[in-house]
């Protein structure tokens, strides 16, 4: 991925000096070349673009930096200039540091500092890339917003968000992920951001984290970067929040749906046929009416943050329901259309037992507004550790619950998913399983198979299943068929 410096320039003896990287010239490059730009793909390598060459598990940027030089690159954040490269002829510098990643880290942290922007920092187990779009849309209605691009939220990808601010930009929304204990707290020192908000506590990262309350240590890592005045939000229904509420000093600010103390409070929801109606509670007043193009009631939360970053930021009511009304959610997240008279909804960028649920929840809502029968294919959920068969077992008996009629399980877990449901009452003949996350299309065609035009279908699954596979074979598959018609 390559950045424009549009906010200053920088150059060698700058960077070096920054990250406390080892300055080497070769060939009489000068130290005062003015980099315009940065990349991490050597064949985006050109003059004026920083080349940073990270060290993969397979691959080895260093040994790129030859041909990345030869293409006209200056300028090396790298741990070693390789012999090619000292002998290619042509003039460069090389910051040689010990880790790249976080040489990367720190420049951006430094550059962040000439942004006159203020920061909104989002984490949270589920609903992260969703708050974030919900908040750039609701300050996009007053200010110029910068925002995390895609999914670029960890280690990587957040200096690279945090080195294509622009000079004009008023607000920026940073999107912060993790894994591990630490990795919030490093973030979070970087953007120094002036509002974090905490969606939720989850149960994605047990294989690493071990608990939730771990997963809350590690979310809440987020307020230890907050500027001066910073402001923290909290989601209120979740106890593990509420219980650091109850402890900090100064208070932060709480969302709530059913939790009477919340700053934020969203009441009286209807759920409408493309999105959801509330009544919203706020500093003593009620504002009636508060729509929103999403559907669940997990979007509630996720817009109710967007509503109070509105407020924290000085914007009238009356902005904060256009910029909410202007949310387009990110791809593969409940994106709905038609596939050969089926209604899909495509939710197929990630999982976790609490968004599989939510999805859920959408899909029979759905399926009760058009009359349809609920059907639906959950893949596996990743990075449950030890608990994933018990998670994969929970989210069988809750499909079968919430009365799924046809029900495709996708990937290792998938007997998990399907025993659970049958035992909870879904009948046998309509349960599909597919082991093999290989074989896509014939998880379409049992789909194609079982499901007529008018049914509902909900696809979900972690990233890694790429579920949306699925998708496009059921797509190609409808196309061949008309085509032979």
């Amino acid at each position: 991925m390559s950045v424009e410096l549009k906010l200053k320039t920088l150059t060698p003896a700058e960077i070096a000096k920054v990250t406390g990287g080892k300055l080497e010239i070769y060939n009489d490059c000068s130290t005062e070349t003015v980099q315009t730009g940065l990349t991490t793909n050597s064949k985006e390598a050109a003059e004026g673009l920083i080349f940073c060459a990270i060290r993969g598990s397979r691959v080895d940027g260093c040994d790129f930096i030859a041909e990345a030089a030869l293409a006209g690159a200056t300028c090396f954040i790298c741990q070693r200039v390789p012999e090619n490269a000292r002998n290619c002829g042509r003039p460069f510098c090389a910051i040689v540091v010990e880790d790249v990643i976080r040489a990367m880290g720190t420049l951006a942290g430094w550059y962040r500092g000439f942004s006159k922007a203020t920061f909104v920092a989002i984490t949270g187990s589920v609903g992260k890339t969703t708050t974030k779009e919900f908040v750039a849309a609701v300050t996009s209605a007053a200010f110029k917003t910068h925002k995390t691009h895609g999914n670029l939220n960890n280690e990587l990808g957040m200096p690279l968000t945090l080195l294509d601010l622009s000079p004009d930009d008023q607000i920026s929304v940073i999107e912060m992920g993790m894994s591990d204990l630490g990795e919030i707290e490093y973030l979070t020192k970087l953007v120094r951001p002036d509002i974090a908000i905490v969606t939720n506590i989850g149960t994605s990262h047990l294989a690493t984290l071990g608990t939730r309350e771990n997963i809350c240590r590690a979310k809440m890592e987020i307020r230890l970067g907050l500027s001066k005045n910073g402001k923290l939000l909290l989601n209120a229904d979740e106890p593990l929040l509420y219980e650091q509420y109850e402890t900090l000093d100064p208070k932060p600010y709480i969302m709530s749906i059913y939790n009477r103390n919340g700053d934020f409070r969203a009441v009286n929801i209807r759920q409408k046929t493309d999105g959801i109606v509330y009544d919203l509670i706020y500093d003593n007043k009620a504002v009636t009416n508060v729509e929103i193009p999403a559907l669940g009631k997990h979007n509630v939360y996720n817009s109710l943050a967007a509503y109070a970053v509105g407020v924290m930021l000085g914007m009238s009511d009356e902005q904060i329901r256009r910029g909410l009304m202007s949310f387009v959610g990110a791809d593969m997240r409940q994106k709905i259309y038609e596939v050969g008279g089926i209604t899909v909804i495509d939710d197929c960028y990630n999982a976790s037992p609490e968004s599989m649920r939510a999805a859920i929840d959408v899909l029979v809502s759905i399926s009760a507004k058009k009359g349809a029968q609920p059907a639906a294919l959950l893949g596996d959920m990743l990075e449950l550790g030890e608990y994933s068969r018990l998670m994969h077992d929970q989210l069988g008996q809750y499909a079968a619950q919430m009365q799924v009629q046809k029900l495709f399980c996708f990937g290792m877990m998938a007997d998990i998913i399907a025993e659970a449901a049958i035992k909870k009452g879904i009948r046998a003949e309509n349960v599909f399983v597919c082991l093999d996350t290989r074989d896509a299309q014939g998880m379409a065609d049992m789909i194609l198979s079982a499901l007529k035009p008018g049914d509902v279908l909900l696809v979900k699954a972690s990233r890694a299943v790429q579920a949306e596979r699925i998708i496009e074979c059921m797509k190609k598959r409808r196309q061949r068929r008309t085509g032979r018609r």
